[in-house]
């Protein structure tokens, strides 16, 4: 199992358009379960920073890889970000009622 946290900032001008992205993408995992992910994202408080965290079963085989929706919402996020998104690998130590 792998875990990915990503934090990026997009403008405050595309803030609610990437939110709308990134709440197909969990639209799309909800109405096609394809199991091995289990995946979380936030907008904090700034209103333009965003972190998600993604827990795998195989990374080799990230099923958010195969979603039309995660496509779209990579798709232009260079241009919507004023900070670019830094992935970092992380090892899940606990976890209360979350994953």
């Amino acid at each position: 199992m792998a875990g990915i946290v990503v934090r990026y900032r997009t403008s405050l001008s595309e803030a609610d358009r990437n939110q709308r992205l990134i709440e197909a993408v969990f639209a799309e995992l909800v109405g096609t379960d394809p199991g091995g992910i289990r995946y979380a994202a936030m907008r904090l408080a700034d209103g333009a920073s965003f972190v998600h965290v993604a827990l795998i079963d195989d990374p080799a085989a990230n099923p958010l890889l195969e979603l039309p929706a995660f496509a779209a919402f990579q798709h232009g996020l260079a241009e919507r970000c004023e900070v670019q998104p830094e992935a970092a690998m992380a090892a899940l130590i606990g976890s209360y009622k979350m994953f």
